[in-house]
């Protein structure tokens, strides 16, 4: 790992010039690759150099044990090394985590799209409640949130909500939420008080650019037709809504949120490509199709990757047993050491997986 990290660092002051050149500065596409690549390797040369300073000052210590004799001199010196030695394994754990490989994907934007499963009106209201989850958790992070296509469950919340989340790193940080979340709660409509299950997919996609899928007009068939439920005057006047189908894979994509027929054509061709941008990645890449089925799975409640006990004020994610309280803050956007705790948990079995570079 040594020698990894100090070809990053040499890389690192490289990357320190370039920026400095008139000649990068002036070409803006340059200018941006170097600079997100620099801000790649920020956090993994810090580390880097905090471990050498650390290493450097127990070494100190060390030959300072081997030199004194005055018995209080001796113990802060022990004290200090055991402290620095702890240190040294945080950084070392910290820098393997760092040095695994990235996921190209991790800088997209993403398409999230919500829908409801097993449970009627409840688990539509519940979608609901995770979308203003995300939302609120979006809002920390200062991502846009942009709905692209609706359907309102009939006492509220939805049947299926899609939206784009633009910002940093969204992908990154939401891309182990995918799955069955399960709800369980005594629902308003219930008189007799007995809990209910219910059941929501969450699917986080990576967004597709143009770049990414190459999506010919003699594949697409796009119709128009009027838009239907609410959404104001001209809703169900004008023929706005739009309706995508990729012939060659039987794809359709479906937009009526907005009044104006272009835009929803441009939302649902950004669905359309982020969808078959994951269908291509799932062709090419077996294990992650196998991952992927695994986690949406049917919709079904024994399928669950995740779920929110309103009696027991609790959150258990049950791929890597963790048990969390207060659900008031969690569904209001505090999220943030739930993911945290999950991302870590798959960073880990990637490591013990044999991706763990040898240690320092």
């Amino acid at each position: 790992m040594l020698d990894r990290l100090e070809h990053v660092e040499a890389r690192f002051e490289e990357l320190n010039r370039k920026l400095s050149d008139p000649a990068v500065v002036s070409d803006q596409k340059q200018l941006r690759d170097l600079g997100r690549e620099h801000s790649d390797l920020t956090k993994l040369v810090e580390a880097y150099r905090e471990l050498k300073r650390i290493r450097l000052e127990r070494d100190g210590n060390r030959e300072l044990l081997a030199s004194e004799s005055d018995a209080e001199l001796l113990t802060m010196a022990k004290q200090e090394i055991a402290a620095l030695d702890a240190r040294v394994v945080e950084l070392e754990a910290e820098l393997k985590i760092l040095l695994l490989p990235k996921d190209p994907n991790d800088e997209k934007n993403v398409i999230l799209e919500i829908r409801s499963g097993t449970g009627g009106d409840e688990a539509a209201l519940f979608a609901g409640e995770l979308f203003r989850m995300y939302a609120r958790f979006a809002e920390t992070r200062g991502w846009k949130v942009d709905v692209m296509s609706s359907s309102q469950g009939g006492k509220g919340g939805f049947k299926e909500v899609i939206a784009l989340l633009e910002g940093a790193r969204v992908y990154s940080s939401l891309k182990y939420e995918s799955g069955v979340h399960r709800v369980q709660r005594v629902p308003e409509t219930e008189a007799q008080g007995r809990i209910h299950t219910s059941a929501v997919t969450v699917a986080v996609l990576p967004e597709a650019e143009e770049v990414d899928i190459d999506i010919q007009d003699k594949d697409l068939r796009i119709d128009v037709f009027r838009s239907g439920g609410p959404g104001g005057q001209s809703v169900n006047t004008t023929d706005s809504a739009v309706r995508i189908t990729h012939i060659p894979t039987n794809m359709v994509v479906i937009c009526q949120d907005e009044k104006s027929q272009i835009k929803n054509k441009s939302k649902a061709m950004k669905i359309l490509r982020s969808r078959m941008l994951e269908a291509k990645r799932a062709e090419q890449e077996a294990k992650v199709a196998a991952e992927r089925r695994s986690m949406v799975k049917s919709g079904d409640r024994s399928d669950k990757i995740r779920t929110y006990n309103f009696p027991q004020d609790r959150l258990t994610d049950h791929r890597v047993g963790l048990t969390v309280h207060n659900l008031p803050a969690i569904l209001n956007g505090d999220l943030e050491s739930v993911i945290t705790a999950v991302r870590t948990y798959f960073q880990t079995e990637s490591l013990e997986a044999g991706q763990t570079p040898s240690s320092v």
